[in-house]
């Protein structure tokens, strides 16, 4: 019989079949998380026909849809880390599930923004579980590569969106592109077997147990006689976890990552309510537009696989605020040309710019904190943020009911990629928690398994 730190073998574990079956499931109702947000902007120009509404209007009930989303982001977000990840992430599931799929029953505008903001509730809240989960189980020299892979199911539900509401618009009409939403609760049995609890959260409710039961999934190697070292609660921070953001020099950072996040989600909520829109006044058909739509999101999966491993070898920010530059210059840039390559190639980069950049950036704050407030840490950045997502939809329609030229509208909204930028250059690394793991990693034998307990004991407190 041995001892053994949870949070070490988390850390030091070897990729296999656990963390392929988790990985894949939350990939999965990311995909649809992506699929649900998305869907919106696909279908806004047939219902703005269909019930006869403006393009004020339009943004509005996206605006409402992402409201929602901001106020699930901080009730979930803040309820996971008093009765568990897994049981807010099912919940979640279920709620934007059901009526994104009930909103293909609606009769008019009024019935279907009740629907989209209910809906919205779940979308909000079970993104930064999802990340607060897969950071914690993912082996520490592989996290940002899985977590970012998990994110890439934001974008192909988004790719799937797009090319269906292509299909099927023109032979069946909107209504049952929402239908599909149903599919994630048919699945949520199975998606209740595989995904496992938060193991910092059943440490906190002393359910050691279910720990050890987890942690010889993670790795195997382990015995279910070894004895699970508990670290020392120094004291109970229920109800604290919010204040604790900005506690440890981590104010101004936290400060910065809230105006990175207002700018990326006031990117990613503009491109997917309006880029369609956007491209038709430009002069493009709404079959091509969709398509385009598409290839948006195959930028962010490109950008979000690819330069998720790119992080992990050279650093969050050196990745991330080139790529926000980069999607503000594409932006500038779009509204110039009428060359199909051109903009293939613009809105590729674009999609990773933005949609990309959010998943990315998730990943980053998500290492940013200690694992304890990881879920509140990324549900109140992207309550935040999300007020730029809220902004977003009636900001472009307002742009488009003013009639100006497309280069303008594209323009002012590469504004928010250039300010994501500088507030991301400014988040001060040396007060992450991954610093303080690298460094102990770093560290001769004898000092690191003196530093591990201290890690431990600050992220169960």
């Amino acid at each position: 019989m041995k001892t053994v730190n949870p949070i070490d073998v988390i850390n030091k574990s070897r990729v296999h079949s656990f963390h392929i079956l988790l990985v894949a499931w939350l990939f999965f109702v990311l995909m649809f998380d992506g699929y649900d947000v998305v869907i919106y902007g696909a279908v806004v120009s047939t219902l703005m026909e269909e019930w006869g509404m403006s393009d004020v209007m339009g943004g509005a009930i996206g605006s409402y849809t992402v409201a929602g989303t901001a106020v699930g982001a901080v009730i979930f977000g803040l309820m996971a880390d008093k009765v568990g990840r897994k049981r807010v992430i099912i919940l979640c599931t279920a709620v934007f599930s059901l009526f994104t799929f009930l909103a293909g029953f609606a009769t008019s505008a009024g019935i279907f923004t009740v629907l989209r903001v209910i809906a919205g509730l779940g979308l909000g809240g079970v993104m930064p579980n999802i990340i607060a989960l897969v950071t914690e189980f993912a082996p520490q020299k592989r996290r940002t590569a899985l977590v970012a892979f998990v994110f890439a199911g934001y974008s192909t539900g988004a790719v799937v969106a797009a090319l269906t509401s292509r299909a099927l618009l023109p032979t069946v009409g909107w209504k049952p592109t929402f239908w599909i939403a149903i599919i994630p609760i048919i699945l949520l049995p199975l998606i209740m077997k595989s995904v496992p609890e938060s193991v910092a959260y059943l440490i906190e409710k002393g359910k050691m147990d279910k720990v050890k039961g987890i942690l010889t999934k993670v790795d195997p190697t382990i015995s279910p006689a070894d004895r699970i070292e508990i670290p020392r609660r120094a004291q109970s921070v229920v109800g604290s976890t919010f204040s604790q953001l900005f506690q440890e020099k981590r104010t101004f950072s936290t400060m910065m990552f809230w105006i990175a996040f207002f700018c990326s989600l006031l990117l990613v909520f503009a491109m997917n309510t309006w880029l369609p829109r956007l491209l038709m006044a430009a002069g493009f058909d709404l079959s091509s537009s969709l398509l385009f739509t598409a290839v948006m999101q195959l930028g962010a999966i490109l950008g979000t696989v690819v330069l998720g491993p790119v992080m992990d070898r050279i650093g969050f920010k050196k990745v991330l605020v080139p790529l926000f530059f980069s999607g503000a210059i594409a932006l500038a840039l779009i509204g110039y040309s009428k060359n199909t390559a051109i903009v293939l190639g613009l809105i590729t980069i674009i999609g990773a710019a933005t949609i990309g950049v959010q998943n990315l950036s998730n990943t980053f704050v998500s290492q940013y904190y200690p694992t304890h407030m990881r879920a509140t840490a990324i549900g109140s950045t992207m309550a935040f943020g999300r007020i730029g997502g809220i902004l977003a939809p009636l900001i472009v329609g307002v742009l488009l009911s003013m009639n100006l030229q497309p280069q303008y509208n594209f323009g002012v909204i590469g504004i928010a990629s250039l300010i994501g930028g500088l507030a991301l250059l400014f988040v001060q690394e040396k007060h992450a928690v991954y610093r303080e793991e690298k460094q102990v990693d770093e560290k001769p034998e004898k000092e690191r398994s003196e530093a591990i307990p201290k890690i431990a004991e600050a992220d169960v407190n």
